[in-house]
């Protein structure tokens, strides 16, 4: 297969589909621009009530396999809205207080998107010895009212859903940045692999369930509930996990992966060792660049809502390595994104029906 796997159409999906919002609890406008992408490309879909999506390639084989990213961005919640009309948030999510002062939001009502920036005190304004840090309790948003009552006209209250308008460019090339990389790149890379199966005419043995599932950001929950209604015999998982090359990250403490140095196959208690092994043997048999990284306990991605499912499923997880997570300039390497694909697609080609990955064969 070609190492240039992206093609115009395949960029404008992923341009329309990343800036499209898709906060947690609200991803189904996602959903279905990723549906309508993947229509050509399978059998059918499934979707539960709270929005995760799969697309389907032979519904009928009792051998069910699993390619799964989240479809949620990390966003805010309107808490509270004082009487002089400016707003203070809550987390949906793992929202960055650090990074929201004078950052412009679109804040979702029943009336359509209202704006509102974060603001902050001028530099004159401060302390020079004693200067406030943003923390969730003292950034607010301005949305240009005087008066509480002023806010609730324009359609926004407590509940409503706030996001960041930041859209897709590409930097210098080979890099893609936007905010919600995180995960929705996962789901794009699904979306290809299903793409060039197609294309390429190839028949798989099992039935292939392309999973993009909903509120990972808030505790793996989607993947949970997905996980029960396919009951899958395995589960490939793709997520983002940090570059840690760039200032103030510790590589004692988080490893070293790199952008640009290929998918990073993880080890994790989670990580079933046989199903691992295969596809780190996929990639030096196809010459696939890749890096391994070591978590602890969790993996923190859906791989472990996934692996303790349904009696133990055999599950891995390969990843981007991401700069800036959880921000609005997140940004992946378009190579590693090209090599995950490759790694998914080429792993799903050596995977028998009926394989159990077993330890005890």
């Amino acid at each position: 297969m070609s190492k240039n796997i992206l093609n115009k159409k395949s960029i404008s999906f992923l341009e329309k589909y990343l800036n499209n919002a898709s906060p947690t609890g609200y991803e189904s406008e996602g959903q279905k621009i990723w549906m309508d992408y993947l229509k050509p490309y399978v059998d059918t879909f499934i979707t539960d009530s709270y929005g995760t999506a799969v697309g389907v390639i032979n519904p009928d084989a009792k051998f069910k396999v699993v390619i799964e990213g989240h479809a949620d961005e990390i966003s805010w919640y309107v808490n509270y809205i004082t009487p002089e009309g400016l707003i203070y948030v809550i987390r949906n999510g793992g929202s960055d207080h650090q990074i929201a002062p004078s950052k412009i939001v679109n804040i979702h009502t029943d009336k359509g998107i209202v704006k509102g920036v974060f603001g902050w005190p001028a530099i004159h304004t401060r302390l020079r010895d004693k200067e406030e840090v943003p923390k969730l309790d003292n950034i607010f948003i301005d949305v240009g009212c005087k008066k509480k009552e002023e806010v609730e006209k324009l359609g926004v209250h407590v509940g409503c859903v706030i996001t960041y308008p930041d859209t897709f460019f590409i930097l210098n090339k080979n890099n893609f940045v936007c905010r919600a990389l995180d995960n929705r790149m996962g789901g794009f890379m699904i979306a290809e692999v299903a793409r060039l199966l197609k294309e390429n005419k190839k028949e798989l043995p099992f039935g292939l369930y392309i999973t993009n599932s909903v509120q990972e950001e808030i505790g793996l929950r989607g993947a949970e509930m997905i996980t029960q209604t396919i009951k899958p015999n395995i589960a490939i998982v793709t997520d983002v996990c940090h570059d840690t090359t760039t200032p103030m990250i510790d590589k004692k403490k988080e490893g070293e992966t790199i952008s640009g140095d290929g998918p990073v196959i993880s080890y994790a208690p989670a990580v079933q060792n046989n199903l691992r092994d295969l596809i780190v043997k996929t990639a030096k048999e196809n010459k696939i660049p890749f890096q391994r990284l070591a978590s602890s306990r969790a993996t923190g991605t859906d791989t472990d809502a996934f692996a303790y499912s349904n009696g133990g499923v055999p599950s891995a997880l390969i990843s981007l390595a991401l700069r800036y997570m959880h921000t609005t300039v997140e940004m992946v390497h378009k190579n590693d994104v090209e090599n995950v694909i490759r790694l998914i697609y080429e792993t799903l080609l050596d995977i028998k029906e009926g394989e159990t990955f077993s330890y005890f064969k």
